[in-house]
Formats: structure tokens, sequence, C-alpha cells
């Protein structure tokens, strides 16, 4: 089954394991910007003149100038950030998932990130590429090892096939493209490309050799009977098809650039006042001014600093303010900045709600594609139970005041609510921390409350026992003595 971003179907040249089909290239286009992006103010400036145009007229040597004052600002790698550390304010929730792959998830990529940390990388990669894949590999049999999840970005996923079978589409093919470092002689070490097949119960791999043709130097059969990979988009356009959601904010960030670049340039060469000479004749000797030095003028000259006024470059500046609140805007402004400490609560709420609208598909979109894994995890080490995930959707964060907690409290002394819901709505209000546990505390209040209205039970007493003891007479212990 094929699909494309307009339903067209998909055709290309694809005659090489290591050809990508044609939906990779269609979205290959969107990657450039955002890529460069992350490389900051090193990566765009090798970008050179596609990035920051050459003017008319400048000359070579004005322009690498003008290049190296040009700095970018970090609006979108901060939001990309911000975006994925909204999924991971709170640890991700696991129930039923049995001890054994619990505790193989504190190091899940087998790189000594635990779940929560690998999240945060995955989610960053599925909203900058729209969408994020996860290969559950685990060594052969035979070979000691345990199950761990690869993540593999959309410009690593080159080709796949799928088929709609029970009512269900699942892959058929899948071919992702890899690289790994093998040791070159005594001392050094090399990169090799290599091109990894997948298909339901089975795998290739086949590398680059020096000819630069691919050929198949391992293979063999797994464990599952289905290919262990799973995808989250954030920006769906079809199976494994997906657009960058903040290409906007990209554009915007280089345009931002661009502006910031004209303008410092511009900053830069009106900042010194010239010098301007009135009345001198044109055959005299060349002159120098500057600190400690003076000037003798024939009679009638005069000379003067000339500097522009600078009424032009405000416009500049409130072009990029507009620029920045347009980015802000699109990235969620209270996330961003504090541009709606000013707006009413109402107008907070409603920012919330789309927002959280929006990061909800995400958040939906990462818990299945965790629970996924689980499932491909528990099949490699023959676990009934996989167990499931649950992804936080507490977004933004927003602590409960005293009078919403005042109000909480008076609706449990009137009964309306029970204890449970009391500390339910206190614990989402971040009211409680992180490690507070309802039912456990619940518990230990009830078990408390027995154990005071439990009376002692009495014990078997002697006859004598209750009666008050008859008073020793004074000075026993001398008479004794």
């Amino acid at each position: 089954m094929y699909s494309g971003f307009s339903g067209r179907q998909r055709v290309g040249n694809v005659t090489q394991v290591n050809d990508p089909n044609s939906a990779w290239v269609n979205m290959e286009s969107h990657w450039g910007l955002i890529e460069t992006l992350l490389g900051g103010t090193y990566k765009i400036r090798k970008g050179h003149r596609k990035y920051l145009p050459q003017e008319p007229r400048e000359q070579d040597i004005s322009y690498d100038a003008r290049l190296l004052r040009s700095v970018l600002a970090p609006y979108y790698v901060r939001l990309e950030r911000m975006l994925a550390g909204m999924l991971t304010r709170k640890p991700v929730r696991l129930d039923d998932v049995p001890d054994v792959i619990r505790e193989q998830l504190f190091d899940v990529d087998l790189q000594g990130n635990d779940l929560q940390t690998w999240l945060f990388s995955a989610s960053r990669v599925c909203i900058r590429y729209g969408h994020v894949g996860v290969l559950v590999d685990a060594p052969k049999a035979g070979d000691n090892g345990r199950p761990y999840w690869v993540t593999v970005s959309p410009r690593d996923i080159l080709g796949w096939r799928t088929e709609l079978k029970d009512g269900k589409q699942g892959l058929t093919q899948l071919r992702l493209a890899e690289k790994i470092i093998v040791p070159d002689g005594l001392y050094g070490e090399k990169q090799v490309e290599q091109v990894r097949v997948l298909t339901p119960g089975a795998f290739e791999i086949h590398q680059k050799d020096q000819k630069g043709d691919f050929r198949i130097v391992d293979e063999g059969r797994t464990s599952l009977s289905e290919i262990p990979f799973s995808v989250a988009y954030s920006n769906r356009m079809g199976v494994l098809e997906s657009l960058p959601p903040l290409a906007d904010i990209a554009e915007l960030n280089l345009q931002h650039y661009q502006v910031q670049s004209d303008l410092s340039n511009q900053l830069h060469i009106s900042a010194v006042p010239m010098l301007a000479l009135f009345g001198f004749p044109a055959a005299a000797e060349e002159i120098s001014a500057g600190p400690g030095e003076a000037m003798a003028l024939p009679e009638g000259a005069s000379a003067q600093y000339i500097e522009p006024g600078g009424n032009s470059y405000e416009a500049q500046f409130k072009q990029l303010d507009r620029i920045a609140e347009q980015i802000n805007a699109l990235g969620l402004a209270s996330i961003l900045g504090s541009k709606l400490s000013a707006e009413t609560a109402e107008a907070k709420r409603i920012d919330r709600s789309q927002g959280d609208s929006t990061m909800m598909v995400v958040a939906q979109q990462m818990q299945d594609m965790i629970d996924n894994c689980l499932r491909f995890h528990a099949e490699y080490m023959q676990e009934r139970i996989a167990g499931s995930s649950l992804v936080n959707r507490d977004f933004m964060g927003i602590r409960l005041d005293p009078q919403e907690i005042q109000a909480l409290l008076q609706l449990y002394t009137a009964g309306t609510i029970t204890q449970e819901t009391l500390l339910l709505q206190l614990e989402a209000g971040e009211v409680l921390g992180d490690d507070f546990d309802v039912e456990q505390e619940i518990e230990a209040t009830q078990n408390g409350g027995l154990i005071e209205m439990q009376q002692p039970e009495p014990t078997s007493q002697p006859e004598d026992e209750g009666r008050m003891p008859e008073a020793e007479p004074e000075g026993e212990d001398e008479l004794d003595g």
C-alpha cells in the first residue's frame, strides 16, 4: 500500500537498497533549515549565501565581514527543548510492567539513558521532523544481551512497505540507514555505512564496500512475527510521512537572523562618525585626526564630524520585535516569555487550552509508542504481560492558589467530595510533592484511625492485682540492715 502527501501514488527510481523512496525525497526538502538552526550560528554561517544573501555590488570582503558579525538567535532550538520538556515535566508512569523489564528501562537504549531521558530526546526528534520511529532490537540467538530501544530519525528511514491484514495496517518491509564505527588498523577507526532491511521475522545487513556497492554481510531470523518498529507523529500526513510542525517558526527564526544581520552591519558602519572638511584646498596634504592630535586649517576652512541621526534604525528595531512576537505567538507565548503576564486569567486559560490540545496529541502518540515498545520488549523476554505507560499531560504546571485550596478543603469538610478526590486535586495542582502517593496516604490515615479506636485487650491478672500496694514502713531498709 502506497500513499503520498496529496494522495498521489508514490513513484521513484529505487533500484538500490540505499535509495530513498519518493516520500522521503518529498519530506527531505523541509528538513534542511531546521537542521541548520539546530547547529546554531556556526552552522548557519557555513551556509553562507544560502541563508544570508549577498547584496548587489557588495564586495566579498565586506560580505565576509558582515557574515562574521551575524549571530543566530536560538528561538527554534529553545522552543523545541521546551515543548519536549513539557512532556517530561513528570516521570512516565508504568503500570503492570514486569520487574525484569522495569529494571532494564533504567538503561533503555544501552547508552546509559533511562526512560525519562530517552523520552526527552525522542520527543525532540518527533517535534523536529513531524514523526519519530523506535526499533526494539535484540542480540542474535545465542549472544548474551537483552532488548534495547533505538531511536530512528525520519532521515534514516529510507523506505517501507505496508499491508492491510485483519483490519490492521502493518509493515512488511523497512529499510533503515545506519552508520557504525569499526576499528581501522592498530589504533584508528573509520565510519561504515550500512542499511538494515527488516521483514516480519527476518533481517538483512547491507554494508557499503570500498567500491561504493552495498553487499549483504549478515542476515538471520528474529523471534518476533512482526517488525518490532513503532512510530509517533506530531504532524502526520500518512504512514511514516509527516511535515515539521514548527516549520513556520524556523522560517521566522531565519528572517530574524537576516534582519539582525542588516541592522548590526549598519550600526557597525555608522558607529564611527566621519570627519568632513569644508573649504580645505583639494591639493593640500592628507591630514590625520584622532585622540591627542590637532589640525591646522587655512583661513575660512572648517571641520566637523558627520553621523546619521539614527531615525531609520528605529524601524528595524521594531521589525525585530515584531518577528520575536510572532515566534512567541506561534510557539505558545506562555512558555517562551512573559507576554501573557499582563493578560487576564481567562486569556491565559484560553492560551493554555490551545497549547494543551496540540501537545495532548503528541503526548498520546508518544504514550502509544512506548506501549508498543513495551510489548515488543516483553515478547523478546518471553513475558506474558507487557504493561502500559502514562505520559505526562500536565504541561504548564499551574499551581493552585490559596483560595482554590481553601475551597477544596471546604468541600471536603462539608462531605461533598471524598478524601481521595481532595488529595488527587492537590496533587494535580502541585501542592503535594511528586513522590506523594495518594493510595498509600489514604491507607495510612485509615489504619491510623482504626488504631486509635482500638482498646488494649485485658490480660490475665493475679487476684491481688489491682489492689493498692501497702505502704512500706519507714526505715525498713535500715531495719533490714
